[in-house]
């Protein structure tokens, strides 16, 4: 594949973006890990969707996945980027595309107790430094930052 095809956003709706999404950020994760990182993408979209909410969470599942530093598997140049972008289009994500399903649903149980944002446990980022978890699942360290 090309490097500027690998490049090329991928076209989708909502319930693949979100799939992509959590395949590329936890795929490899527990389930109940892929889970908390759909709930962070659904609280995401509902605080977005307030009146006065934090615009650059991005508008709608697609927007919230694809905004601009919120999730790495979207970020050009970065391994899993290039892992989405030679994903055959309507590739089998497996449990991705389910828990997807059940976000986008209203079925999916939020494990995160409203988290906003996460990271690996094996670094701290500058903006976790004093925050309290609201949740650790499977290597993810989860808070709620907005809201």
């Amino acid at each position: 594949m090309s490097a500027v095809l690998a490049q090329a956003p991928r076209v989708a709706g909502p319930a693949e973006v979100l799939a992509l999404t959590l395949w590329g950020e936890a795929a490899a994760r527990p389930v109940r890990a892929i889970e908390a990182v759909a709930s962070v993408v659904m609280t995401r979209v509902r605080l977005a969707a307030t009146p006065g909410g934090p615009a650059h969470l991005g508008q709608g599942v697609v927007g919230v996945c694809r905004a601009p530093f919120q999730f790495a598997c979207w970020h050009p140049g970065h391994p899993r980027h290039q892992a989405i972008a030679e994903l055959p289009q309507g590739a089998e994500l497996g449990a991705c595309s389910r828990i997807a399903a059940r976000a986008l649903a209203g079925a999916l149980p939020d494990p995160t107790a409203g988290a906003t944002h996460y990271h690996e446990d094996s670094v701290l980022p500058r903006w976790a430094l004093g925050v309290t978890p609201t949740a650790t699942l499977g290597g993810l360290v989860f808070y709620r930052l907005i809201g």
